[in-house]
This record gives structure tokens, sequence and C-alpha cells, in this order.
């Protein structure tokens, strides 16, 4: 006779949950989920990659330094939220941009066109240690999800999201999160990472915001551009990894291990479409 444990005996939570595991294993050779299949991690050609197999990278490629194509950037591997579920549609474009030198010049950008889809595009990367050091991109969204809404779990979506994950001492969790975890590790025999941040572009909560995830605390989301107003404009940020961190957890962060990206309408039962510039790691000298 089987008996469900009573954390995950909400079926719609525990797929939530899981699905957000799967952002993480593509990324960082850690969490397989139930429900989920260990081929989610796929190279270019479509290849099945065992987690292992994913090398972690010193620095985080630049997408304006390849030529526009179809299929995944050099050093990204793609992930499945899970097999059910649409794939968002990732390419290389050369787009329109903006810059100091000329307003007709061109580069190459990531796009994400998303149709009631959710997947994304990951990186391992070699650890290193947060403070002073600063995440720095631009991204532009370009259609609305009216429905959507990152404090309701049936309509967390949104146009553009870059997470990252830290490593940590898991052993000072609650009992909660460390059940989780060893159920993680259990069925898939790798490991959650420790925490991870989440920066979204929410419909509705104001920049500034720390979110929680609906399912699990070891992920906080932060809003970095909110509404629709600035469709169609970039916008560039710099976030301070280490105050970050200790905004959304109340402690100092461990080593950074790997960073993710996700456009996902999959909730909402909708369609956009968005562009990413170059994502880069920045350290700079404590003052």
């Amino acid at each position: 006779m089987s008996r469900k444990h009573p954390f995950f005996n909400d079926k719609a939570v525990t797929t939530r949950f899981w699905a957000y595991g799967w952002i993480l294993i593509a990324a960082f050779n850690l969490v397989a989920c139930a429900g989920l299949s260990r081929d989610s991690v796929q190279d270019e050609s479509g290849q099945v990659l065992s987690l292992d197999q994913l090398p972690a990278q010193e620095e985080l490629p630049k997408f304006s330094a390849e030529t526009a194509r179809d299929g995944m950037p050099v050093g990204w591997h793609f992930y499945r939220i899970a097999p059910y579920k649409k794939n968002t549609v990732y390419r290389l474009e050369n787009y329109q941009g903006r810059t100091v030198l000329s307003a007709n010049s061109k580069r190459t950008v990531l796009s994400a066109n998303s149709k009631t889809s959710a997947s994304g595009l990951a990186i391992k990367l070699r650890p290193r240690q947060a403070q002073n050091l600063w995440l720095k991109w631009e991204w532009k969204a370009i259609a609305p999800i009216p429905e959507a809404d990152n404090t309701e779990r049936h309509h967390d979506d949104a146009p553009l999201r870059i997470l990252v994950a830290f490593d940590g001492n898991k052993s000072k969790l609650a009992l909660k999160e460390k059940m989780t975890f060893e159920m993680a590790s259990l069925i898939s025999g790798q490991e959650m990472p420790y925490a991870t941040l989440m920066y979204i572009w929410s419909g509705k909560s104001p920049v500034n915001s720390v979110l929680d995830n609906a399912h699990t605390s070891r992920i906080k989301m932060i809003v970095v551009d909110s509404g629709w107003e600035g469709l169609g404009d970039w916008r560039k940020h710099e976030q301070d990894l280490a105050t970050d961190y200790k905004r959304a957890y109340g402690e100092n962060p461990g080593e950074v291990i790997g960073i993710a990206l996700l456009t996902d309408t999959d909730n909402t039962k909708s369609e956009t479409r968005a562009l990413y510039g170059d994502i880069e790691l920045i350290r700079k000298n404590q003052k």
C-alpha cells in the first residue's frame, strides 16, 4: 500500500515544483525530478546528454560574438521543463540594435518565442565567490503576457527570466527543505543547488520586489522590470549578486555555480516574444 507524503500530496504543486527543478538540472548538473526524464538536457543536435557530460565554463559566452542561426548558443544547453510541455523556441538572430557608434549597426541577440510553452537555456559555471560579483545584462520584452502574475502559481509566467544558482551549507536548512533535497537526491542521484536568485520581468509586481516561489523557499524572484509600458525598449541591468542574495535570504551567499534563462507562457496559456542580449559576470573592486 502506498502512502502519499503530506508535502507532496498536491499534484499541481508537485508538478510545478519539479518543473522549476528542471530549470536547475540543465544548468548545474543537479536535480532530476519525479515525472521528468534525464533526457531533458540536450546538445545543439538534439542528442541527449548525461548530466556529468556538461562542462563547467570559465566565462559566459556572448551571444553577440556568434553568427545568427537556429540552434543553441555555444556553451549553453537546452532544457525541457517537462515532457508534456511545449518548448519555447530560442535562436540567435541579427536584430537592429542600439550602439554608441551607429544606430544602423546590427548585432546578434538571442530571441525567445513562447506559445503556451516553457523551456530554457542553461550553463554550468566553474564555482566562484559571489562577493563583489555583478551580473550585467540587457533584454527586451516585445509582447505582453496580460494574465501573468508571479505571486500566483497558476499565472506565474514571465517574458524574461535569468537565474543564478548558489552553493551552500544544506545541513542548516529547515526539515521541510532537507526532505525536498533528500527526495531529489534519492530519485535522481543528483543534488539541488542550495539557493537560486531569479531576476524577472514581472507583469504586475513592483520593481525591487522579492517574491517567494510558491513551492520552495530556495528560489527567490527579484523583479527588475515591471508592467508592459516598456515593451520594445532595451532594458540594461547590473545587479550586485551578494547584496541581492543577502536581501532575499538574509545571509551571505556561497559560490555561484550556474546561470540559466527562461521565457515561459505555459501557465497563462498565452504567447510572447522576447530578446536577450549578452549576459556577463563582472568582478568589481570593493570600495
